[in-house]
This record gives C-alpha cells, sequence and structure tokens, in this order.
C-alpha cells in the first residue's frame, strides 16, 4: 500500500508525464490506486485469518485501529474519486467544488498509511523479540529501525512533491477531455473567462477590420467616380 499509493500521489508531478493526455493519466491514477486498494484488502483477509487460526484478539491494537481507519477511508476516496472525475457524469462546478478536498483529503490518506505502517512494525518487533528483547537493540530491531527511519523519510519526500508548486502539472493548451453533453471543459472559471475574452477580441477585430475594409472600398469608389 506505501509503495502504490505513493506512486498514485505523484503521478500527476512527474515531468516526463507531462506530455501524456489528461484522460490518460487519470487512468493510470485510478488503476494505481485500484491497485493499493485490492492488495490492502487481500492484506487485511489475511491479518485476520492469521488472527483468528493464532486464537490472537483481533482489532485491539492503535496500530489495527487506525489501519482499519485508514483503509476505510481510502475506499471512499476511491469511489468518489471514480464517481466525480473518471467518469464524465459530474458537472464541472462539483469537480471543482471537490477536487482540493480530493487532493487533500488524499495526502493525510498516505501520511496515515505511513504512520500504520511504523505502529505496524515496531508492535512486531516488540511482540517477536524475545531473547534478546527489543530494549537489547539486538541487529534485527536496529534494521527495523532504521526501516522505519527510511519509511518517513520516503514519505516526507512524497508530501514535499505533491505539495510544491513546480511539480504540479502544467495546464494544457487546446486540449479536449471528456465531458458531459452540452458541459465545459474541465478548467478553472478563471481559464474560461480568460477564453472567452481572448475570442470577444478576436471576434472585435475582425469586426474593425472587415468595416476598414469596407470603408476603404467605398473610397476608392468615390475616388474613382471623382476621377471620371
Amino acid at each position: 500500500l506505501v509503495s502504490v499509493l505513493s506512486s498514485a500521489v505523484i503521478v500527476y508531478r512527474l515531468p516526463w508525464t507531462w506530455k501524456c493526455s489528461k484522460l490518460l493519466m487519470k487512468f493510470i491514477h485510478a488503476g494505481l490506486n485500484t491497485i493499493a486498494m485490492i492488495l490492502a484488502i487481500v492484506s487485511m483477509v489475511a491479518v485476520f485469518e492469521y488472527h483468528n487460526s493464532k486464537n490472537i484478539p483481533n482489532m485491539y491494537s492503535l496500530h489495527s485501529w487506525i489501519g482499519l481507519t485508514a483503509l476505510i477511508f481510502y475506499s471512499l476516496q476511491l469511489f468518489l474519486g471514480f464517481a466525480v472525475f473518471l467518469l464524465p457524469f459530474a458537472p464541472v462546478p462539483l469537480r471543482a467544488a471537490l477536487m482540493p478536498i480530493h487532493a487533500y483529503s488524499g495526502l493525510t490518506i498516505f501520511a496515515t498509511v505511513i504512520a500504520t505502517a511504523l505502529m505496524g512494525i515496531t508492535e512486531k518487533l516488540i511482540f517477536s523479540l524475545k531473547k534478546p528483547q527489543y530494549n537489547a537493540s539486538p541487529p534485527e530491531a536496529t534494521f527495523v529501525n532504521c526501516l522505519g527511519l527510511l519509511l518517513v523519510i520516503f514519505g516526507a519526500l512524497i508530501l514535499w512533491m505533491a505539495s510544491r508548486p513546480h511539480w504540479k502539472r502544467p495546464p494544457e493548451e487546446n486540449a479536449k477531455v471528456l465531458r458531459p453533453i452540452g458541459g465545459t471543459p474541465e478548467g478553472t472559471e478563471a481559464e474560461s473567462t480568460m477564453t472567452d475574452s481572448s475570442n470577444a477580441d478576436k471576434s472585435d477585430l475582425r469586426i474593425t477590420s472587415e468595416a476598414a475594409r469596407k470603408q476603404n472600398l467605398k473610397l476608392d469608389e468615390a475616388g474613382q467616380r471623382s476621377t471620371m
């Protein structure tokens, strides 16, 4: 879940993907999240089956509480992402209103997954290391502690990439995306206003040029009549 979800988080932020169409990137983003969700469900089922076979109580630790919470919110995030942003039925104002919430909740879920992994490996060390115990700092404890530090660094790097403006995917020029019948292309209201203003300026320029041409023709005809 950590590795695949992190790939889904930054898939829009990689410069070599900016040449791909936005629709293609949407499918890649949704596909990675779907794979991560399937792996998370398989892992959750495996944990419950292992606990039941070993007569270990379920859902008693903070690790299990936060892990299940993250999985529930991740499933909701995935469902709303499909319904609102991938399928071409949601109105553009709704997409614009939910996009900041979608991005923030995705980063929050990723940070929660990192925290769950850190609590999980610590819990495993405490229960598994008997002789010597965890507090004696055996090589296994040092190894897993280093793994935890790498997880923190990795998570911080992903969050940094996802929050920096210069890593943001540049807006597409003249891009056509799927949209509802009678709807407008995806984009901000400012971009729509700028486009309408540009079209209006071009229309005014054509009208002015046409009027000037007609005026020149009238002057030419008058000059010809006076010469004749």
